[in-house]
């Protein structure tokens, strides 16, 4: 199995998800190999919920890290989950169109994506200096 996708499963294990019982984990690898794990922690006003995609991006930013290659999500029921529009936005700040997205399937069964082909025509910075000079 691929150590990455055993990562986000390993996450799993502390998501906290006392409203939807979808528990979501990721693991992100950084561009020097390093990797950090995240899980989806749930809250009673659900916009206040964080998302594992997004824990794990936090966590690898604190630590100083800014080029990625490889994401991998897992959920327990093993549907091939990927991240929501919000998380592809986030991970779109910091990682280029090329960003593996690996979804687990369950088993050894793998479905893989690029951020790109997940979100295409993404909002950036450039999308933002664009709209200031017009």
């Amino acid at each position: 199995m691929d150590d990455l996708i055993a990562a986000a499963r390993e996450a799993l294990d502390a998501a906290h998800v006392p409203y939807s019982e979808y528990r979501v984990g990721a693991a992100l690898r950084t561009a020097d190999g390093t990797v950090f794990t995240g899980c989806n922690i749930e809250n009673a006003n659900y916009s206040n919920s964080l998302h594992a995609e997004e824990v794990a991006l936090a966590e690898a930013v604190k630590n100083g890290h800014r080029e990625f290659d490889r994401i991998a999500v897992s959920s327990g029921v093993r549907d091939g989950v990927t991240p929501c529009g919000m998380c592809r936005q986030t991970l779109a700040e910091f990682a280029a169109d090329d960003l593996v997205v690996a979804c687990d399937e369950g088993g050894d069964a793998v479905t893989e994506y690029t951020l790109g082909e997940l979100l295409p025509n993404t909002i950036s910075e450039g999308t933002l200096d664009d709209a200031s000079r017009e």
